[in-house]
């Protein structure tokens, strides 16, 4: 209930107690000041001139409006968004010794030390490494920082990183730079794509320190990939091997004998020949023999089953003795399956 309120409550009550019948209320007192509370309502109720009170003459100012000015604002605990040249000194003064850059203290110990963890793990098993620089929500980096020549300055050499300046609670405002030794292998379409996957992760809580831990979960996941496109690159600008051959320590001789051709007469020469055009002429020779033959069948009068030339749909079989004769020599039949016993 507003101050107000109260007053018009407590005014009500009065002019009803006046047009009762019971006692006046008891005449004012000296004892009760205007500083206290008490003696500040006891001189409303007993007050006779309420026009004075409501309407005080000019250069009086009523006691609300001086109560209210004297209230002081009350001090927030939000950072200002100016960030201090100390912490900016530890911010872009040099490569940072840890993974998670938070000069300003802004995460518990307990969850700073959690994160912090995370992000060793992380660069033990991965081939990037991932440094997080934490801003408040409503700080702006001073326009004399270059984020580009800071991270082309500090992670030019050694291990390749991924370097985030995040803004905790506004995920949103997240920046990623890669250092330029996996800038070629990874487009600019993929670190975009890679931190709008962070971003949407990092919302799926609204709470600040869960959003951050959401955040580096999702980004580590894509430095993954990203590695592997570096990985790829690399191997596919790498000129290709020249096959190795492995000699064999061995004297001179037996490298001659090995590769030198048999001394052979002249006459056992000119025989080997006449040996090699023979069998390719008999070779030639049995193959368009082969090619030309002919194979001719001799009719059988094939005996009646069940008193009728056909039995059903059953078809003969007419077997010969051995396939290594023709047909056309073989003039018997072998009893075949079919037969009757």
């Amino acid at each position: 209930m507003s101050r107000r309120t109260t007053f018009f409550c407590i005014l009500v009550t009065a002019v009803a107690a006046a047009g009762s019948t019971e006692p006046p209320l008891p005449p004012w007192s000296e004892a009760l000041s205007d500083d206290d509370e008490a003696g500040r309502w006891a001189r409303v109720l007993l007050v006779e001139d309420w026009e004075t009170l409501l309407n005080p003459p000019p250069g009086e100012e009523p006691a609300e409006a001086t109560e209210a000015a004297a209230v002081e604002p009350l001090a927030t605990d939000e950072p200002e968004p100016r960030i201090s040249d100390a912490h900016l000194d530890a911010y872009f003064a040099a490569r940072p010794e840890d993974f998670l850059v938070d000069p300003q203290q802004l995460l518990p110990s307990p969850i700073a030390r959690d994160r912090l963890a995370f992000l060793n793990n992380h660069a033990d098993e991965s081939a990037i490494d991932l440094f997080i620089y934490l801003f408040d929500e409503a700080q702006e980096i001073p326009s004399e920082i270059r984020e580009e020549e800071t991270i082309e300055r500090f992670y030019s050499d050694g291990k390749p990183a991924a370097v985030v300046f995040y803004y905790l609670g506004e995920p949103q405002r997240s920046v990623l730079y890669l250092s330029p030794a996996i800038t070629d292998a990874v487009s600019a379409a993929e670190q975009r794509r890679a931190l709008q996957s962070s971003v949407m992760q990092a919302f799926t809580s609204i709470e600040p320190l869960e959003q951050l831990q959401a955040f580096l979960v999702q980004m580590a996941i894509r430095l993954y990939w990203m590695e592997r496109m570096h990985v790829e690159a690399a191997m596919a600008a790498a000129p290709p091997a020249a096959p190795v051959v492995e000699e064999v320590a061995a004297p001179a001789a037996d490298k001659a004998a090995r590769f030198s051709m048999p001394e052979i007469p002249p006459p056992a020469r000119g025989w080997l020949v006449a040996l090699g055009v023979a069998a390719a002429v008999g070779a030639g020779f049995r193959i368009w023999h082969g090619a030309r033959a002919r194979y001719s069948f001799p009719d059988f009068d094939v005996e009646p089953r069940l008193g009728g030339r056909h039995a059903a749909g059953v078809g003969a079989v007419i077997s010969f003795l051995t396939p290594n004769v023709p047909p056309s020599s073989q003039r018997d039949q072998v009893p075949d399956y079919l037969r009757r016993m």
